[in-house]
Parts: structure tokens; sequence; C-alpha cells
């Protein structure tokens, strides 16, 4: 069994995870918000508190905790953006100390949420059975994570395959991050309504979302705001299959929700990027886990990264 932990802005959620993918004592709390960072960790004991009580708790052998990024997974720590009161906070080692505390001396692992989904969808979603895949999540901010040989390559401090922050615009606005012309600050949720509004669309949902049923209903400034999106994508894309000959990329998040609206545009702008022919078949698919893709991807990064062993924490 994998104790996996999912944390996120709006939620944490833990379950005890079987080595087919069966969870069981899935279990959640909100996350905890205008409190400080013990306050938070008290919803994560509170998660680890109940899968403790779960009869297969002995059975477990690993844990992989999955989190909104910053992460370093060098050093155990997170700064999620949407977690204000954690900042540089180590909760790998909390984490880990309050599984000792329950009598489960296991190695743990922590992950980046783009990380986590990439492991999921290459151990039962779409990217299943490739042996080199680019998973990403398109939502309120663009990241991702990379299998390279059947291997999950989550880099020194675990953000390897974050191509939210790839360039594809040369004298593009400048990022959040500090860059110019980055991935997310074209193809995000908040970026495509963004540009949509700014050029003079007047939809009543103010959203990626309202922006995609504009779309929908074939409205051109709607259309041209994907279009935008779904070029940025596949620029980064290609770019990333060419590097390390990927041969799919699978792409979730509320953004994919769009469906044909986001993968037509990107799949139509892929033929002039990927030229070559070793990254020409390229295929981008949506990613075929739910709601409970977070706990799955923190079990399958456990499982990936470390040995069914005994002892203290480890890192990745």
């Amino acid at each position: 069994m994998t104790v996996a932990i999912d944390i996120g802005g709006t939620k944490i959620a833990g379950a005890l995870v079987h080595p087919d993918g069966a969870m069981t004592a899935v279990t959640r709390r909100p996350t905890p918000r205008g409190t400080d960072a013990d306050g938070v960790m008290a919803a994560v004991r509170e998660v680890v508190a109940e899968l403790a009580r779960a009869p297969q708790w002995e059975q477990a052998v690993r844990c992989g905790i999955g989190s909104a990024g910053p992460v370093d997974t060098s050093r155990g720590t997170v700064s999620p953006v949407n977690i204000g009161a954690w900042r540089d906070y180590p909760v790998q080692e909390r984490v880990a100390a309050e599984l000792s505390a329950r009598g489960a001396r296991i190695p743990t692992v922590l992950a980046g949420d783009g990380v986590a989904m990439t492991a999921a969808e290459h151990w039962l979603g779409a990217a299943q059975g490739h042996a080199n895949a680019l998973c990403m999540v398109v939502s309120t901010g663009v990241g991702g994570g990379l299998i390279l040989n059947n291997q999950l390559h989550p880099g020194p401090t675990g953000n390897a395959g974050h191509i939210g922050h790839i360039s594809v615009a040369f004298d593009g606005e400048r990022c959040v991050c500090g860059g110019h012309g980055c991935v997310e600050s074209l193809a995000s949720g908040t970026a495509i309504a963004r540009w949509a509004l700014a050029q003079g669309w007047t939809g009543p949902d103010p959203t990626a979302a309202g922006v995609a049923a504009s779309a929908e209903a074939g409205d051109p400034v709607a259309l041209a705001a994907f279009d935008r999106a779904g070029r940025a994508l596949a620029a980064a894309i290609a770019a990333t299959a060419t590097l390390v000959e990927t041969d799919i990329a699978v792409i979730g998040g509320g953004v994919a929700a769009s469906g044909d609206i986001l993968f037509e545009p990107i799949r139509r702008h892929l033929d002039a990027y990927a030229a070559l022919s070793f990254v020409r078949d390229l295929r981008v698919v949506p990613a075929a886990l739910g709601t409970h893709a977070g706990l799955i991807g923190a079990a399958a990064a456990a499982m990936m990264l470390l040995p069914a062993g005994n002892g203290g924490p480890a890192t990745a």
C-alpha cells in the first residue's frame, strides 16, 4: 500500500492506494484560510490521522506527497502560490514525522502537482504504454512533467517538465515568473480570459470557461483567444518533443475541459511546429484521469521514485 497525500489550494486529501490503483480510506479536508503555517499543517495531520485508523494502515510501505508549487524536492519544501501561509515550508519532513508518530516509519517523497499528474497518467491514464511522454496541466497556470524511458523525470528540484515557463514569444509580455512570452502568459485560463476581454469580448462569464462557451457559439474573438493559446501550447509541445523525443502529449486541467475548442488549434498549429521526421507523428490527447488524479499521482510518483523500503524519509 502507498499513502497518498494531495495538497492544493482548496482541499487536502489522502488515501491508501493499492498496487492496482484502487483507493481505500479516501478522506479530505478544506485547505484552511486565514491561518498560519501550523494551521494549514493541522489539516494535513487530520488527514494522516484518519488514514492511520484504516485497517490497511499497517500495510503501507511508502508515502507520496503531491503539492501545488513551487516545490523544491531537494529540500522537501513547498511555497504554493495558493497557500500563502506556506513559504519554504518543510512539508516532507512534517508529514514523515506524522507518519512515524502513527507507527509508519516509511520512505516519503514530494512531487509537484504537474509531476504527480504525469506519474498518474503514465500509470493508469492516457500516457499508459508510452515510454516517453509529456503531460501538462492547463488551468489557472500551466505546469507539466516528463516520462523518459518509462521513468518519471522530476529533475534535481522536482521542476523538470515545467512547460508553462518555456518562452514561445520572443518579444512577448512579461510573465509572473519574470521571463517574457512564457506559455503560461499566453495559454493559461487566466491569460485566455484576459486577452479576450482586452480584444473587446463581452461574454457574461469573464473566465476561460466563459470564453470557451462563446467560442462554441462561434464568437470570433473567443475563437481567436483559443487559437492563440493553442498556438503557444503547440510551439512548446513541439520544442519539448524535439528536445527529448516524446511521442505523446497529454493535457489535463480546467482549460482542457473545453475539448476541441482547445485541442483543434493545438493539433492544427502542431503541424507547423513539429516538422522534423522524428516528431511528426506526435499525438496530443486529453488526460484520462479525473477527480482523484492528484491522489493517484502522489501514489504513482512514490512508486516510481521510491523503493518499498523501510527506515526514515527519503527524497528523490
